[in-house]
């Protein structure tokens, strides 16, 4: 079968590798139908060391079971499914909490010998616990949307819900990508009556004006600073969602946070050390949370939003590519030309 691999910042290929193969009595065997490439792909696009042997990428697919483990009682051949991003057993107690990303017996596409979702196929440990079922009949126009819940959409869920957005809130949302568009939708149907908006690719915001978003700021640093505080009255934004992931991206939710605020994160940091003392945080006692989206807490009550007409957030896909261009689809999402793209095995 064909997978994709990275093998250092901009070395992107298509390879042929051996089939997966069932490992552990908990996992199945996907054929994947339909993945995308996601923003958190940059980042090692951007800044991975070069390897010899090559990192599978990928970690969003919709597909359909072709085998099963012999644990595995709930899925059966055939059956259509959308998985999470990261794998986890949906029993365990940090599961049970609804932290799926931090299950124990997790962990994640690519890595530890699993293989990445932008490929034909994939294996995936702790199956009955990982994969949802979808109707198999589904409408073809809305697998899209379906396949951002296997992460966009719900991470812009998880950072909205981690925020404890509500009605009567501003929220300010940090980055015009396809999580930040994700949490202002997710904003706006919490009930946030100020939706602040902050990103400078005018065909983004556009879609995120049409999602609920009240306002658009484009400039950065102290001048958008500036700009949220005066169309806050001074007091700034009661939640702020960064989606972004670089310290210059949390130097502006802090700046912005309201007093007694709440500065949610999910773009995943670049950086391990920031600011939360007197001038950041501490002197506002505002809050940090955020973190990897446990999309499988999300999920099931999620699939009759999209199946019903509710929500829409396929429409963060603007390009489709083959696996053989995938390549390609790294490129246009790198230079901004494209949003979010399709990838079809």
């Amino acid at each position: 079968m064909r997978a994709t691999f990275l093998y250092g910042p901009g070395d992107v290929r298509v390879e042929n590798v051996p089939d997966p193969e069932i490992v552990e009595p908990t996992d199945a065997i996907v054929r994947i139908t339909l993945a995308c490439v996601c923003g958190s792909d940059l980042h090692p696009y951007h800044s991975m060391d070069k390897t010899e042997e090559g990192v599978p990428m990928g970690h969003e697919f919709l597909g359909i079971v072709e085998e099963t483990g012999s644990d595995v009682q709930r899925l059966k051949r055939g059956d259509f499914v959308v998985s999470p991003f990261a794998y986890a057993d949906n029993t365990c107690p940090i599961c049970r909490d609804g932290f799926h990303t931090a299950c124990p017996h997790g962990g994640w596409y690519g890595a530890r010998g699993v293989g990445g979702a932008q490929a034909e196929a994939v294996r995936v440990p702790q199956a009955e616990g990982t994969l949802v079922k979808i109707p198999a009949d589904v409408d073809t126009a809305l697998l899209p949307s379906l396949l951002t819940l296997s992460d966009v959409y719900l991470t812009g869920y998880h950072a909205a819900h981690m925020g404890r957005v509500e009605a009567g809130k501003t929220v300010t949302v940090i980055g015009d990508g396809a999580v930040g568009l994700s949490a202002v939708l997710a904003s706006r149907r919490m009930g946030a009556e100020k939706i602040i908006l902050m990103g400078r690719h005018t065909s983004r915001t556009d879609l995120g004006r049409e999602w609920g978003a009240t306002d658009v700021i484009a400039e950065r640093g102290e001048e958008g600073v500036a700009r949220v505080m005066d169309l806050t009255g001074g007091e700034g934004s009661h939640v702020v969602l960064e989606a972004v992931g670089l310290m210059p991206a949390y130097e502006q939710a802090y700046g912005i946070v309201r007093p007694g605020g709440i500065i949610s994160r999910v773009g995943v940091p670049q950086y391990e050390e920031a600011p939360v003392g007197f001038g950041s945080l501490f002197g506002k006692n505002a809050g940090l949370t955020g973190g990897p989206a446990p999309v499988r807490a999300y999920i099931e009550q999620a699939i009759p939003d999209v199946l019903e007409g509710r929500i829409d957030p396929g429409r963060v896909f603007d390009a489709e590519v083959g696996l053989d261009r995938v390549a390609d689809a790294y490129k246009a999402m790198d230079d901004r030309s494209r949003l979010k793209v399709l990838v079809r095995p």
